[in-house]
């Protein structure tokens, strides 16, 4: 008899199963656990990860480290996709102009035109002279609103307001006529004086229409075709907005220049080909199928594609102690997304949506790599470990636990680096794919999308469905159902999208509808998930003939997701294909899947 030791290390988690395999080969599992992996999948920071995850499962066995005969470790291929975000074109608006919109709270109604001039100036202007008043940060609201008051009835004709305080709905409260007036403007200090400036307020509900048209601008400050084609960037940042402004000297100007997206060259067993970035993600991915097996994948120097690989490549020669030249690529995912761009001379910050592809890239598994980890990991715990297998092959043995299968069978490994899929036939024999492109990609599409600050936060929208606090007692969540509630929702949360999670309710730090979001939350998961598992299951399948598959498990930790087997089930359907999750030695769920295979190794 002997106690064994699965252990696969993934992307975002490290898991184990432990086993007791009697002389006959009959299997008692005995626990399992899980840890957050630590460091880049694949490398030797993955030790102290293996090290939690394996006393967690201990501990829950009764067992100590040395009633181990052996531990199992996968062949872990390494997936980065995570910093390879680049935007196919950058929006610059030079200085001399300035767009603003800002933010919640403005004041006023309508559209206001004139010239910039300091409150405490306007007497210096001809009265004849249309201005917007710049309120700064010294002039109280109740001083401010007596003073525009005061001018506007001696004749001056005070057409807008921008306030650098957040002072907008108070003043316009003390106003004896209605203007459009903007407050919290960020970078007020820079707003140039005597410049012709426009700005709109749209009602509660509403959104700006003149600023936000191109045509609208070309109106207000006089434009010809040549320089409404210009300003065109300007309009889209502008869209959605509720307040907007814009000013514009005598000789400011917009540019919008193409940054080098460059090409990818694919290098495979069937031949090289080549691809412009700009043609987009469909373009890259049928480039990349053309060439057959991918031996590398290497993008052109001095561009955006050739900075993205290279990086890549840079990364995990640092991280394995390889040679630069070493690294090859063997997959790559495209996608194609939006990534706000910051536009220079902007007052709040602000941000055009432009074209981006997002690449996720896998780095050819090296077995001496998993091996140099086996050695220390055996030399740290005195127990025999071996590099038990290809994932692939791990969770399919892992995934045939889950009652009701048999072979043939097909699995879909989905984490949070990679999707792999594997099919076992009659002769229990295996094929198997490895792709780049899973849950991580997934969370850099929403962040990038939503223009979130931190890759956490994606990461719960991705993991969470979203409701909005409608009252103090009571939400609608996002499938339209509402839930009520004895206590009183915090006030804060008001009027807000948020989180639905096990500690309760979580803002979103995002300006969009909770429509935007959970479309942009879903679309993510389906360019990755459902793109990964169809070309999977095409490159496994007989003869590439998904209709030939009947049966499809999902495992892996991506698996979990409250959206992500419906998205895949739904694809798989007009192909005749019954996919559904796993549930792993009856008990684990999709989890668990290549620990168990491997665990299961330990009876060859």
């Amino acid at each position: 008899m002997k106690i064994i030791a699965g252990i696969d290390i993934g992307n975002a988690t490290t898991e184990t199963a432990i086993g007791k395999i009697s002389d006959q080969g009959q299997v008692e599992f005995l626990s399992s656990a899980l840890a957050p992996t630590s460091g880049m999948k694949g490398t030797d920071e993955n030790i102290a990860g293996i090290h939690k995850s394996l006393k967690y499962a201990l501990d829950r066995a009764g067992l100590k480290m040395e009633d181990l005969s052996q531990i199992r470790i996968n062949e872990a291929a390494p997936v980065i996709g995570d910093v390879a975000m680049e935007t196919i074109t950058e929006t610059v608006i030079t200085e001399s102009t300035m767009i603003g919109h800002n933010p919640t709270t403005p004041g006023g109604l309508g559209i206001g035109t004139g010239l910039s001039v300091d409150l405490a100036d306007i007497e210096k202007q001809d009265p004849s002279q249309e201005i917007i008043a710049l309120v700064d940060k010294s002039w109280d609201f109740a001083l401010a609103s007596r003073e525009i008051n005061r001018l506007k009835s001696q004749g001056y004709k005070i057409n807008g307001a921008i306030l650098q305080k957040d002072d907008g709905v108070l003043v316009n409260n003390r106003l004896d006529f209605v203007i459009p007036i903007l407050d919290e403007v960020t970078y007020f200090e820079k707003i140039p004086r005597g410049v012709l400036t426009a700005i709109e307020v749209a009602p509660v509900g509403k959104v700006v229409e003149v600023l936000s048209n191109p045509y609208g601008i070309a109106t207000l400050f006089n434009l010809d075709s040549e320089e409404t084609k210009s300003i065109v960037p300007i309009s889209r940042a502008l869209i959605g907005n509720r307040s907007a402004v814009v000013l514009k000297t005598p000789a400011g100007d917009v540019e919008a220049h193409a940054i080098p997206a460059g090409t990818i060259h694919f290098i495979g067993e069937d031949g090289q080909d080549c691809v412009d970035v700009e043609d987009g993600a469909e373009a890259i991915m049928k480039k990349e199928a053309s060439v057959g097996r991918i031996i590398d994948i290497k993008g052109e120097a001095g561009t955006n594609a050739g900075a993205m690989l290279e990086r890549v490549r840079n990364t995990m020669a640092s991280l394995t102690k390889k040679r630069y030249e070493d690294i090859s690529i063997q997959d790559l995912l495209a996608v194609d997304t939006l990534s706000p761009q910051t536009i220079r001379g902007g007052l709040a910050g602000e941000s055009a949506l432009e074209a981006a592809v997002g690449v996720a890239a896998m780095v050819r598994s090296d077995r001496l790599q998993m091996n140099r980890i086996a050695k220390e990991l055996e030399e740290g715990l005195h127990i025999p470990v071996v590099v038990g297998g290809v994932e692939a092959d791990m969770a399919i043995r892992g995934a045939l636990t889950t009652p009701g299968t048999d072979i043939p069978l097909a699995i879909l490994d989905l984490g949070a680096g990679s999707s792999d899929a594997s099919i076992m036939n009659d002769r229990r024999e295996i094929e198997r794919i490895h792709l780049a492109g899973a849950g991580n990609m997934v969370s850099l599409l929403i962040q990038t999308e939503l223009g979130l600050a931190t890759f956490e936060e994606a990461e719960e929208i991705k993991i969470y469905p979203l409701a909005k606090v409608e009252s103090m007692f009571h939400l609608r969540h996002e499938d339209g159902s509402v839930e009520f509630f004895d206590e009183m929702i915090d006030p804060h949360l008001f009027a807000r999208v948020v989180l639905v999670t096990p500690e309760g309710l979580k803002p979103v730090n995002s300006k969009y509808s909770i429509e935007r979001i959970k479309h942009i939350r879903q679309e993510a998961k389906s360019k990755v998930f459902v793109t990964n598992a169809l070309r999977a299951l095409e490159s496994i399948a007989p003869l590439g003939n998904v209709r030939s598959l009947e049966h499809v498990v999902l495992v892996g930790g991506s698996a979990l997701d409250f959206e992500v087997p419906q998205l895949i089930t739904d694809s798989l359907a007009e192909y005749g294909v019954v996919a559904g999750r796993g549930n792993i030695r009856g008990t684990e769920g999709p989890r668990n899947a290549v620990a168990t295979g491997l665990l299961l190794g330990g009876t060859e």
